[in-house]
C-alpha cells in the first residue's frame, strides 16, 4: 500500500473513532464486565488498526471487528496477568470470556449495549455529581480534563469522582442492563435529569465568563437524541424538544461582546428554524402520547416562545395556562417564579410582584439570584426604585457569571439616572 492509500486508511480509522468508539466501548464493557478493562481493550483494538489496516485493508465490518480485537486483546492481557495473580483465579475468567457468546454485528445488539452504559452511568446508587462525570466520560467520551473545564473542578476531584463511581458500580455488583418495564419510569428519570442537567451548564452556565458553553448544550443534545433513538419515551423526546428549542436561540442570547440580551430583545429572524421545527414535532408527538411529564410541558411553553412573530405576540395566557399544568406536575419553587414572570407579562408587573413576594416570603428562594433579579424588574416596571435597587444588588451579590454581573451592573447604573 502507498503512502498515499496509507494516509487515507488512517484518516478512515479516525473518522470510525470518532463515530463509532463510544458503541465499541459499550459492547466491549458488556463483554468484558469491567469500565477500565474496557477502555484499556478500546485503545488497544484501535492500535491495532493503525497497524493492520493499511497492511490488510479495511474489514467489512469494521465495528465488529474493533469489538472482536479488542476482546481477545484483553483476554491475552488477563492471561497474562494471570502469572503475578494470586488473588483471584484470572485464567478462569479469561477463559470464560474467550468462550462466551460475543455477537456484535447486530444493530440491535449494539443499541442494548449503548442504553446498558447509559443507564449504568445515571444509576440511582450514585450521587447526582457522580453520574453526571461519569456519563460524560463514558457516554460521551469527554476527557477527565474536559469534563473539570465545564464544571469548574479541579481536574483530580473530578478524577476521584469518576473512580470513586466505578468502584461503587463494581462492589456493590450494579448491574449493567436496561432496567424492567417497572424499574423503568423511576430509572429514565435519573437519565433525564442527568442530560438536562448537561445541558443547563451549556445552556446558562452557572459561572465563568460566558454566557453558555456550546460544547456542553450540544453534548446533551447528541445524548439526548441517542436516547429517543433508543427509548423512544414521550418525556425523552419532550426533553429532546426543550434542548432544542432553547438552543435554537444562542446564536441571539448575548451580544459581540459576550453580554446578555433579553428573550424581548433578542433577533428573532436570527433564530435557528430548522430546531425549532424538529422541537415542535418532538413536542407534538410527545403530547399525543398523553403520557408526557414536566419535560415536555416546559418543552410546549418554549415552544409558543419560539413560534411568536415577536416579543409582543407571545400568547402569555397560554404558557400561565401551561405552567398551570405544570405546577401540578412538578411543584417546585422554581416553576411557581417561572409563573409569576408570566403573570406579570399577561396581567401586569404589580400582580406578578405580589406572586414573587409571597414565594421569598416563604424563604424557598432565598438565595436564589434569578429569583431577586426577576422581582427587582418589576419593581423597576413599576417606578419602585428603591426596591428594585435592593433587589438587583441581592441578585449581584448571588451571581457568579460575568455576563450576569455586568448585565446587573448597567441595570443598577440606570436606577441611578
Amino acid at each position: 500500500m502507498n503512502d498515499d492509500a496509507a494516509k487515507a486508511v488512517r484518516a478512515t480509522v479516525e473518522a470510525i473513532y470518532r463515530g463509532e468508539s463510544r458503541r465499541v466501548f459499550a459492547t466491549l464493557i458488556r463483554l468484558l464486565g469491567d469500565f477500565d478493562r474496557a477502555e484499556e481493550a478500546l485503545h488497544d483494538a484501535f492500535k491495532a488498526a493503525l497497524e493492520q489496516w493499511p497492511r490488510d485493508g479495511v474489514p467489512a465490518n469494521p465495528r465488529a471487528w474493533l469489538v472482536s480485537a479488542g476482546r481477545f486483546k484483553a483476554i491475552d492481557g488477563m492471561r497474562r496477568d494471570a502469572r503475578f495473580d494470586v488473588v483471584e483465579d484470572v485464567t478462569e475468567l479469561a477463559d470464560a470470556l474467550a468462550t462466551a457468546d460475543a455477537p456484535v454485528e447486530e444493530g440491535e445488539t449494539v443499541a442494548d449495549d449503548q442504553l446498558r452504559l447509559v443507564f449504568t452511568c445515571c444509576h440511582p446508587a450514585l450521587s447526582p455529581d457522580a453520574q453526571v462525570a461519569l456519563t460524560l466520560r463514558e457516554v460521551c467520551g469527554l476527557t477527565t480534563e474536559q469534563i473539570a473545564y465545564a464544571f469548574l473542578t479541579p481536574a483530580p476531584t473530578l478524577a476521584q469522582r469518576i473512580v470513586r463511581a466505578k468502584a461503587k458500580i463494581r462492589d456493590a455488583r450494579i448491574p449493567y442492563q436496561v432496567p424492567t418495564q417497572d424499574e423503568l419510569p423511576e430509572r429514565l428519570d435519573a437519565v433525564l435529569r442527568v442530560i438536562y442537567l448537561v445541558f443547563n451548564e451549556g445552556y446558562a452556565a452557572s459561572s465563568g465568563d460566558t454566557l453558555t458553553r456550546s460544547d456542553l448544550s450540544g453534548e446533551a443534545i447528541r445524548l439526548g437524541r441517542l436516547l429517543v433513538e433508543l427509548l423512544p419515551e414521550p418525556e425523552a423526546r419532550g426533553l429532546l424538544a426543550l434542548m432544542l428549542l432553547h438552543e435554537s436561540r444562542r446564536a441571539t442570547r448575548t451580544s459581540p461582546d459576550g453580554d446578555l440580551i433579553l428573550l424581548e430583545n433578542q433577533d428573532r429572524a436570527r433564530w435557528n428554524r430548522e430546531q425549532i421545527a424538529e422541537g415542535v414535532a418532538l413536542v407534538e408527538q410527545a403530547l399525543s402520547s398523553r403520557r408526557f411529564g414536566p419535560y415536555t410541558l416546559q418543552a410546549a411553553i418554549a415552544a409558543v416562545h419560539a413560534e411568536a412573530a415577536d416579543a409582543a405576540a407571545t400568547d402569555w395566557a397560554q404558557i400561565v395556562g401551561l405552567y398551570d399544568v405544570l405546577l401540578r406536575v412538578e411543584p417546585s419553587p422554581i416553576v411557581a417564579l417561572n409563573r409569576a414572570v408570566a403573570v406579570a407579562m399577561r396581567d401586569g408587573p404589580a400582580a406578578g410582584l405580589t406572586l414573587i413576594d409571597a414565594i421569598l416570603a416563604r424563604g424557598e428562594l432565598a438565595d436564589y439570584r434569578l429569583a431577586h433579579a426577576a422581582r427587582a424588574d418589576l419593581c423597576r416596571r413599576l417606578g419602585q426604585t428603591d426596591d428594585a435597587r435592593a433587589s438587583y444588588e441581592r441578585a449581584l451579590a448571588l451571581t457568579r457569571q460575568e455576563p450576569e454581573r455586568r448585565f446587573i451592573e448597567r441595570r443598577l447604573a440606570e436606577l441611578k439616572k
